[in-house]
């Protein structure tokens, strides 16, 4: 998948030649903000403006628009599967952080593959 980044925020998109154009989505967030294009430049001005139309309309409406996904998250796990992660990690030399999130993006890979 490609993406576009801008202000903070991610496109993603793809191209589809029955359209014979891209077509993509800002990902990261709950609302849902499609852009399209026939060339990547065309893309990448529909993603920008996509972003800036939708952080305005936010402000008129008084919503608080929706930022991407930040990257931290709590798990909360029984004592026994934090001691076995840790020790885990530290026998293939990683952080817990780093084993945990190439575990997390394996699982996750797995569950969504077509």
């Amino acid at each position: 998948m490609n993406a576009f980044h801008y202000n903070g925020y991610v496109g993603t998109f793809e191209f589809e030649p029955g359209d014979d154009a891209f077509h993509g989505e800002v990902s990261g967030i709950r609302d849902v903000i499609h852009f399209t294009g026939r060339s990547v430049d065309e893309l990448r001005q529909a993603f920008q403006e996509a972003v800036d139309d939708y952080v305005a309309t936010c402000a008129e409406i008084g919503k608080s628009p929706e930022k991407p996904y930040s990257g931290r998250f709590m798990v909360r796990v029984s004592p026994e599967l934090h001691r076995l992660t840790e020790t885990a990690a530290k026998a293939t030399g990683k952080s817990l952080n780093t084993f945990a999130a190439e575990a997390l993006e394996r699982a996750a890979k797995e569950a969504i593959r077509p």
